[in-house]
């Protein structure tokens, strides 16, 4: 089971992209759906984690208040929608089942599914 990432390019420095996120082969509405992204030299690092209900979520702090995340239970689509974009956002972005992790005052989330092919997101002038 795989998902798959959609909507990445070339933006400029305070640009704005929406990244799309459509199983295959399954719908999602019972799990929890999250963005991880990796830039180049770097560990994958979790972005955002939207749950079943869309009350839960999860931001790491590099993109609280710029990113959004967002389901779609009608189109089976989950996205992220990223504002403010900044040249420290550039990596290739996946999408994956998640799980939001608490431990002690530490917030985190992990990714709990297969990973799928991922969409390159590039912010440069």
């Amino acid at each position: 089971v795989q998902l798959q990432a959609f909507g990445g390019g070339l933006v400029q420095p305070g640009g704005s992209l929406r990244l799309s996120c459509v199983p295959s082969g399954f719908t999602f509405d019972w799990y929890a759906i999250g963005w991880f992204r990796q830039a180049p030299g770097k560990e994958r690092e979790g972005v955002s984690c939207i749950g079943s209900s869309e009350a839960i979520r999860y931001y790491a702090d590099s993109v609280k208040g710029r990113f959004t995340i967002s389901r779609d239970s009608a189109e089976n689509t989950v996205y992220l929608q990223m504002n403010s974009l900044n040249p420290e956002d550039t990596g290739i972005y996946y999408c994956v089942k998640c799980q939001i992790i608490q431990q002690g005052d530490r917030e985190f989330i992990r990714a709990s599914g297969d990973w799928g092919k991922g969409t390159l997101v590039t912010v440069s002038s």
